[in-house]
């Protein structure tokens, strides 16, 4: 991934002051569609959901999942209005109650300074090109139960739009894929396909 030269306390004050000026005219949807690239691509994230409503109240912007089940979100603000009104949500208020593990902004360059950001959270620039990890998320795992049950309401939320979309099919039908290919080849699975019970699934908390 890659890493802009300037860290919080490494920023020149001329620097900072031109940072509130956005440079770029980059729109809420394409950076949505770049924070997913971005988690996909650079983080390593295999399931990635944006802009998903559920009844907890936090619509995140991008969250995705990487090994150990661990999810990372990522609000896209293109100007400073909503970045401020992002702070006044009650989640931010009170990050206990919030999405992610880790947590980041994404805008186009200038539009916010490092130290303006809520503790441990990260800043990502975007421009049409590439996405600049300006500081990184901090380690800390911001996540707790409350928000892990949150993102589960989400995950729940958004397999159960799936199953409307399917319908008559079920969830599980739709999942048997394997055995239709299993089928259509013979009994044999296609070279490359593994069958579900031998699947690993990095998502989840290792056992060591």
């Amino acid at each position: 991934m890659k890493l802009c030269r300037y860290l919080p306390n490494a920023v020149p004050r001329v620097t900072r002051s031109i940072m509130r000026k956005p440079l770029s005219a980059m729109t809420h949807r394409q950076l949505v569609s770049k924070a997913v690239e971005w988690l996909r691509q650079e983080y390593g994230c295999g399931i990635i959901l944006s802009e998903q409503y559920c009844a907890t109240g936090e619509i995140p912007d991008v969250i995705g999942w990487k090994g150990g089940c661990r999810s990372v979100v990522i609000e896209c603000k293109v100007s400073r209005r909503d970045f401020v009104a992002d702070g006044d949500k009650h989640f931010r208020a009170q990050p206990e109650e919030g999405l992610g593990c880790e947590r980041f902004y994404m805008t186009p360059p200038g539009l916010i300074a490092p130290d303006e950001l809520p503790k441990q959270w990260g800043l990502l620039e975007c421009t049409r090109k590439e996405v600049c990890v300006v500081l990184q998320a901090g380690m800390l795992n911001l996540r707790t139960p409350v928000g892990m049950m949150k993102e589960m309401n989400l995950l729940l939320s958004s397999l159960r739009r799936v199953e409307v979309r399917i319908e008559p099919q079920t969830i599980t039908e739709f999942l048997k894929w394997k055995n239709r290919m299993a089928e259509y080849n013979g009994g044999i699975l296609p070279q490359g396909l593994v069958p579900p019970e031998q699947e690993t699934n990095s998502h989840l908390p290792s056992e060591s």
